[in-house]
């Protein structure tokens, strides 16, 4: 039964068989994920959020990230994963079924500072909950069959969770059985304009996790073979699939190396995107001295089938009106990084989207689908763009891999810049440097609430 196989696997991973690549590969995602939900602190979906597990205090529970107000883990773990998700800014895998398993990082790190953890336990727990997520995703594609990546969330944060609390086989089975019986999420939080929703599916999925095991240890008991039976997850949800080989088994790598931290705060699959378009912008300088969008005749984005499913399909991609649309928006990414020559959080502001000539340029962007960047991905994942000015100028260039790619890592000051970036205006640098120093020894910490101490208080004002 494939639940017995995951509780093994589960209590097998240790620490001290980690690889130091892997063991600073977490270190790096931890702080791209602090990074991204500093930079989300005062989005909507992060107050709604915040505010609801706020209304839960617990004296001796996890922290709610920017505040020093504890509550339950599985809240905590919702309203901090509602933080570091909200950007479409963390780390992203790409295969069968695409992820986000920085997802996993604040669900981890509250279960571990509730349990005052030591870092390399939560270490441990993330690794695994990395590897769980990501081997699904390479069992079986959900998109397809209607449900979203998110689904498999739920095996991945319960497994760290009962690592964590270190349950038996027994109850660590249980637990599996539990949260996979109320896993399955609709893909429909991804079709067509976006709400807020989006930022906070994962974090849901999280807190059922966490719940699933914490109930498990008391106890209850799940349903028996959730994965193989006649109503179960493979027949109704995900289809029969076979698990590849774990990390860490002979010959096997560390998933956690084979994912990609991302260059801007778009959906993965635009992020070659921008790349080229900001390309072409200097192009366009370099040749006019100016880049004017009312010159541009006509944009074209040779994409690959993923993609265009995706962010370069339906009719809203044309016409956003959220920012959750935006960023998943391939023609929007590309306009805005064309017309501005930068793409950041605020490109998605209230007043982007409703600027005039942004969205007529939108209106010129036209996706096609290029054969052979389809048959590449997910190894690599290119754009060709051609731009034709009105005075018969013409432009193209072409990204194979983008910045953050595994084949194209984005370095330690990269990642570090990233913090930086994300918390200005809303930290001091003497904060951020503290974040920064207690990051990078994670592994030395006898107790991880040191690091979620190390987190400062957002002042309200200044995350406005």
């Amino acid at each position: 039964m494939l639940a017995e196989r995951l509780a093994d696997y589960a209590a097998r991973l240790t620490f001290r068989r980690l690889p130091e690549a892997v063991i600073h590969e977490v270190k790096r995602r931890l702080l791209d994920s602090v990074a991204c939900a500093f930079g989300a602190w005062s989005a909507q979906p992060s107050r709604i959020a915040r505010a609801l597990a706020s209304s839960v205090p617990l004296r001796h529970g996890a922290t709610i990230w920017g505040t020093r107000t504890r509550t339950t883990p599985d809240l905590a773990a919702f309203a901090n994963g509602t933080l570091v998700r909200y950007l479409d800014y963390n780390d992203t895998y790409l295969s069968k079924e695409p992820a986000h398993p920085s997802d996993n990082i604040p669900a981890c790190l509250a279960v571990a500072e509730f349990l005052r953890a030591s870092g390399p336990r939560f270490i441990e727990a993330v690794v695994l909950a990395y590897e769980i997520q990501c081997r699904l995703c390479d069992a079986a594609a959900l998109r397809p069959r209607g449900w979203d990546h998110v689904t498999y969330g739920a095996f991945s944060t319960v497994l760290s969770t009962a690592k964590l609390l270190r349950l038996s086989r027994a109850k660590t089975i249980h637990a599996v059985n539990l949260a996979g019986i109320t896993a399955a999420a609709l893909r429909q939080t991804r079709v067509g304009e976006v709400s807020l929703w989006k930022a906070c599916a994962f974090a849901n999925a999280a807190r059922n996790g966490i719940f699933a095991a914490l109930i498990a240890r008391q106890g209850m008991s799940g349903p028996a073979a959730m994965f193989e039976g006649e109503k179960g997850f493979m027949q109704i949800v995900s289809g029969p699939f076979d698990l590849p080989a774990f990390g860490g088994e002979p010959g096997i790598p560390f998933r956690i190396l084979d994912t990609f931290i991302k260059a801007y705060p778009v959906e993965y699959h635009a992020q070659s995107a921008v790349e080229a378009a900001l390309d072409i912008r200097r192009q366009v300088l370099a040749a006019r001295g100016r880049f004017d969008s009312t010159a541009v005749q006509s944009i074209v984005v040779g994409s690959f089938d993923v993609a265009i499913e995706i962010i370069g399909r339906d009719p809203e991609k044309w016409h956003p009106q959220t920012r959750e649309t935006a960023d998943h928006s391939l023609p929007f990414c590309v306009a805005t990084a064309l017309a501005y020559g930068t793409v950041t959080p605020r490109s998605f502001s209230p007043t982007r989207l409703k600027d005039r000539s942004l969205r007529d340029l939108i209106q010129k962007v036209r996706v096609v689908e290029v054969p052979d960047f389809s048959d590449r991905y997910p190894r690599s994942m290119p754009t060709r763009l051609q731009v034709t000015l009105a005075d018969g100028g013409v432009f193209e260039t072409q990204v194979d891999v983008a910045l953050g790619h595994s084949m194209r890592p984005m370095s330690d000051q990269d990642v570090e810049a990233k913090l930086y970036a994300l918390t200005e205006g809303r930290l001091k640098d003497s904060e951020v440097a503290r974040i920064l120093r207690t990051v990078w020894k994670v592994d030395q910490l006898d107790d991880v609430s040191k690091l979620v101490a190390a987190m400062p208080v957002v002042n309200e004002r200044s995350a406005q």
